[in-house]
């Protein structure tokens, strides 16, 4: 028989805040990722961006809760968000900003 691993209120607790904080930091870096990136006219890019952050923010929100461990989920979340963040606001060659 295998063991089932018990949550201990901490990973629950860590678990949370990252779904939480780390899901709505992630879906503001991806709005304005997509934002500046999309190949539309910019007002479709802004609203495109806007209705998908709502599918990272759930997606954020899943994975905090089905991956092995909260360290996992927190380096995951965090370095998306850099990474989409850094390539939004960055660039000054195309004019744009976010």
């Amino acid at each position: 028989m295998s063991k089932a691993k018990t949550s201990t209120r901490w990973d629950v607790t860590a678990r949370m805040l990252a779904a939480i904080l780390g899901g709505y930091a992630a879906a503001y870096a991806a709005t304005a990722f997509l934002s500046v990136y999309l190949p539309l006219v910019r007002s479709d890019r802004v609203v495109f961006a806007s209705l998908s952050c709502f599918a990272v923010y759930t997606f954020a929100i899943i994975y905090a809760f089905a991956a092995r461990s909260a360290v996992r989920v927190w380096f995951m979340l965090v370095g998306a968000t850099v990474l989409m963040a850094l390539a939004a606001y960055l660039p000054s060659d195309f004019g744009v900003r976010p």
